[in-house]
């Protein structure tokens, strides 16, 4: 029996759990850079804390311990950022809570196109870790409540008129 088989609450995809080369990949897709630190060294630029992704600039650090949706909710707040605003972010990378469901709905994308992951992980990981939505869940926000976040997203050429992920 894994930790996976047990009751209770499943734990939350981390980065040591996944191919970092692939994770890497598709942030260099997007102009990101993806930076691995050591396990318990500090994260620079995390809005949370402890093991949460942290952004600066076009930098994404995480360690083994990061969960992956929280690497591509903050990758996602420099995706959607245009160039002259992302060179500015450090830690916290918006004020906007538009932005900010537009990003809970691009973390999922994202997710689609890191092998091992896909969307449905992701949104079950943002249930776990404690994200709240009207609907009570994130995949319920996602397919019936995201009307607006997806319109966002698509005015930024980031998803199709088919809500696909437009890749660069």
């Amino acid at each position: 029996m894994t930790d996976h088989d047990t009751p209770g609450p499943r734990p939350v995809l981390l980065l040591r759990e996944i191919a970092f080369a692939d994770a890497q990949a598709l942030l260099r897709g997007y102009g990101l850079a993806l930076h691995l630190l050591d396990d318990g060294a500090t994260i620079p630029g995390s809005y949370w804390g402890e093991c949460e992704a942290g952004i600066i600039g076009s930098d994404v650090y995480v360690r083994g311990d990061t969960p992956v949706h929280s690497m591509l909710h903050e990758a996602g707040h420099l995706i959607v950022l245009p160039e002259e605003r992302r060179q500015a972010v450090h830690t916290d990378a918006t004020d906007s809570v538009a932005e900010e469901d537009a990003v809970c709905v691009l973390q999922a994308l994202l997710g689609d196109a890191l092998p091992g992951v896909g969307r449905e992980r992701v949104l079950a990981d943002m249930d776990a870790w404690g994200y709240t939505f009207r609907l009570g869940s994130a995949h319920a926000y996602f397919e019936h409540d995201a009307d607006q976040a997806w319109e966002w997203l698509r005015a930024r050429g980031l998803v199709d008129a088919q809500r696909r992920l437009v890749t660069p």
